[in-house]
């Protein structure tokens, strides 16, 4: 089984897009489907949010490149009646990508959040909620480029807790978004 693993590793090498060295910056945008689950999370629903930033790719060889970037995340989730939990984020995803075919990357990596901001909001009155500083969860996800714009879809999978106090809260998170590739 490894052995026939190897030689498919090997024989996709011919589609290489970048060579080893390549580095590229891709400013995106986009959306987040968000909620926020684990304990008393029953009656939550996703949430519909906003997601922008950007990231710095290297091209360690013709199949693996490693990536890092800063995404400004809203994230939270819809409650029970009319209300909702919102969290305002800066992460910062650390991605291996593996070019499995031309234009088509698989990845993964850790992804630090900076908690910034974390309110609930009901019969139109918001009010803070005490949370973490820091959140740490696992992207997992798959991008497509055309032409200089790559189309990326992640799930990030929350490892820790977003909440203080008794409980565990985490986010999970499904991220779609169309950025731009510049070759540097």
């Amino acid at each position: 089984m490894m052995m026939i693993a190897a030689l498919m590793l090997m024989s996709i090498g011919a589609f290489a897009q970048r060579s080893p060295g390549a580095q590229t910056l891709k400013p995106f945008v986009g959306f987040n489907l968000a909620n926020l689950v684990g304990d008393n999370t029953d009656g939550n629903s996703i949430k519909f949010a906003v997601a922008a930033g950007a990231e710095y790719e290297y091209q360690i060889s013709d199949l693996v490149a490693l990536s890092a970037g800063g995404v400004f995340s809203w994230q939270g989730c819809e409650l029970r009646g009319d209300a909702s939990m919102s969290t305002v984020q800066i992460n910062i995803p650390v991605l291996a990508n593996f070019y499995i075919v031309p234009n088509f990357a698989l990845k993964v990596g850790l992804q630090p959040g900076f908690i910034v901001s974390a309110k609930q909001k009901a019969d139109k009155t918001s009010t803070d909620v005490e949370h973490q500083t820091l959140e740490l969860s696992v992207p997992i996800g798959a991008s497509y480029e055309y032409k200089q714009f790559v189309f990326d879809a992640r799930y990030n999978l929350g490892l820790s807790k977003v909440n203080k106090g008794d409980g565990s809260t985490r986010n999970s998170v499904f991220q779609i978004t169309v950025g731009y590739r510049f070759d540097l």
